[in-house]
């Protein structure tokens, strides 16, 4: 290429911890800089600096989403205990990725990065199964307490009118623990809505799984959102289509997840697409690296990520001056993701060009060429017996998109 791409607006850049940060900085400076004149907006999250801030950096990162409606994050360290001792920090940090899913309001998307030497566990798997998780409420803005009993416990709302609502929960006998969460009908809305719309722009049915006959008010309020906003919006649209709308308890979802040749969008509440959607990454690939993660906001904000976490026992042997087989493609795809919504929000047909030719160079190594890290080598089909460093896998990338881009302008 005779220059680089230009970008017309930035990326909101969210740096992060470990390993993944190590690898995030790789493929920024070998696959992505040599080639595009990076427009970013940074936003550093190491865990000190969150520490350092009061967490207010991942405020301002999140808030800086909202100007320039395009993100890209590495993962992130959310401290428990142990980790608060490691890096010697105030307190327990709650998650950031609850904290920027929580001011964006968005819903989670994320889908296998299938490869035709990469078979999945589960034989019946033809086609994608994409997990869309609520990124709002449950657990990750709960409250818990522990208590001595025995206890009488009860959740007391006060609403803006005056009148007090209370529910009781049975005599406890104790000591245990207690907990409440809460959820919004805006936000369930917007989640019902995102996924019909993703399943509908990509030609799948859509799957909603909860758990309504023990959860009679809070999953059922799910159940009767989701079911009013496709009667509302989407049924017709879905019928011409020829897509299907289905609701399940999602133990029989998950036995018919497990059963079906894929194809569709499975959307699951907070806690529960955090789960399973680890689950049908391992059962695709067995490994998180081939799982890209997309948050999609109703105001239109874009997020993406790589699916796994920050590599913690790779970091610590690289710490040591060890090579580590990590395996970068996640972090790749999350990168073009970005680059691609952004060329497609400014117009910008070089830089959307450029994204597609990242994933196909890095398809091109797994599936051409054969060059793998350790976790693909162990689960490819045939198996391959010889592995590569990531750095030597990242410049096999290179060599391959160089290729690519040389087609386009020789």
């Amino acid at each position: 290429m005779a220059s680089r791409i230009e970008m017309v607006n930035p990326i909101v850049e969210i740096d992060g911890d470990e390993m993944a940060r190590v690898l995030w900085h790789w493929v920024k400076d070998m696959l992505i800089l040599p080639y595009v004149d990076l427009k970013t907006e940074y936003y550093d999250l190491h865990v000190k600096k969150r520490d350092e801030t009061n967490d207010q950096v991942t405020v301002q990162a999140a808030e800086a989403i909202k100007k320039w409606r395009v993100g890209v994050k590495c993962a992130t360290i959310t401290p428990n205990a142990e980790r608060v001792r490691e890096y010697n920090l105030k307190k327990e940090w709650v998650s950031p990725n609850a904290t920027i899913r929580k001011i964006l309001d968005g819903t989670i998307f994320r889908a296998p990065i299938m490869m035709r030497n990469i078979q999945p566990a589960v034989r019946f798997w033809r086609k994608p199964i994409v997990v869309a998780r609520h990124a709002f409420g449950d657990i990750y803005d709960g409250v818990g307490l522990r208590f001595q009993g025995p206890v009488e416990a009860e959740i007391i709302v006060k609403q803006g009118d005056g009148r007090t609502l209370c529910a009781k929960f049975p005599k406890i006998d104790g000591p245990g623990v207690i907990q409440g969460i809460y959820n919004i009908d805006k936000s369930i809305e917007s989640f019902a809505r995102a996924s019909f719309r993703y399943a509908l722009e990509n030609k799948l049915d859509l799957w909603f799984a909860a758990k309504d006959t023990i959860s009679k008010v809070y999953d059922a309020r799910f159940k009767e959102i989701f079911n009013n906003v496709y009667e509302s919006e989407f049924r017709d649209k879905y019928e011409a289509a020829g897509l299907n709308y289905h609701y399940f308890l999602i133990d029989d979802a998950l036995a018919r997840v497990v059963r079906s040749e894929g194809g569709f969008v499975w959307a699951c509440k907070n806690y529960d697409g955090d789960v399973l959607s680890d689950f049908i990454a391992s059962a695709y690939a067995g490994t998180l690296a081939l799982m890209t993660s997309t948050l999609f906001s109703p105001d239109g904000y874009f997020l993406s990520e790589a699916a796994h976490g920050t590599i913690q026992r790779h970091y610590y042997r690289y710490l040591k001056g060890e090579k580590t087989s990590t395996n970068p493609t996640a972090i790749i795809f999350a990168w073009a993701l970005a680059l691609k919504r952004r060329g497609e929000l400014d117009g910008t047909i070089e830089l959307v060009d450029f994204a597609f030719k990242l994933e196909k160079a890095v398809r091109v190594t797994i599936e051409d060429d054969k060059v793998m890290t350790a976790d693909l080598a162990k689960v490819a089909e045939p198996p391959i017996n010889r592995t590569v460093d990531t750095e030597s896998f990242i410049i096999a990338v290179r060599r391959n998109l160089e290729k690519l881009l040389h087609k386009s302008n020789p």
